[in-house]
């Protein structure tokens, strides 16, 4: 298999406690991986560790995306390189439409003018990879239960160019039906 990820002896300590204490990680092509435990047990700092919410300078341990050793600063910089966090609170804009937020500050523009039609486009096709392909990529967020706006979130990570994609209790919100057809 090839490696796209090596997580190596990560430590992030906070005042009088240590989150993680020598955690090691690695991903392959194409794998899926939970990380299952109880709360507090690290779970959400290591990922936040690996996108760059907490900077390289902050916790002890190396992160290997490629071959090479990263030194994320911010979410930016995991972005650029492929890495997607979907955090456990939506990020979403609801006075905005599904489009919209899916392209929020990755729009679809030619010489500075958003182009509606291939915005849409690309909205449905991301839609319909989290079963969603029946919405109107013009529906606001605000008219979309809970459910439905988690799989937004994911449809929004899923239209940038990711390789490694963080979720962080993605069905948390989800009912049962939703569940299923994220999974």
């Amino acid at each position: 298999m090839n490696t796209i990820l090596e997580m190596r002896n990560i430590t992030k300590t906070f005042p009088g406690v240590k989150a993680l204490d020598n955690v090691s990680l690695s991903l392959e092509q194409a794998e899926i991986h939970a990380l299952v435990g109880e709360n507090g047990a690290g779970k959400s700092t290591l990922m936040k560790v690996l996108s760059g919410v907490y900077p390289h300078h902050s916790f002890e341990g190396e992160i290997i995306y490629r071959g090479e050793v990263q030194k994320f600063n911010n979410i930016s910089d995991s972005e650029e390189k492929g890495i997607i966090i979907i955090h456990q609170e939506l990020a979403l804009v609801p006075m905005l439409s599904i489009a919209e937020n899916v392209f929020l500050g990755n729009e679809i523009d030619e010489n500075g003018v958003i182009n509606w039609p291939e915005t849409f486009l690309k909205t449905k096709e991301v839609l319909t990879k989290v079963g969603l392909g029946k919405e109107n990529p013009q529906t606001k967020i605000q008219n979309l239960g809970v459910g439905k706006q988690q799989l937004v979130e994911i449809a929004k990570a899923l239209s940038k160019d990711v390789d490694v994609l963080i979720l962080d209790e993605p069905t948390a919100s989800l009912n049962e039906t939703d569940s299923d057809a994220l999974l």
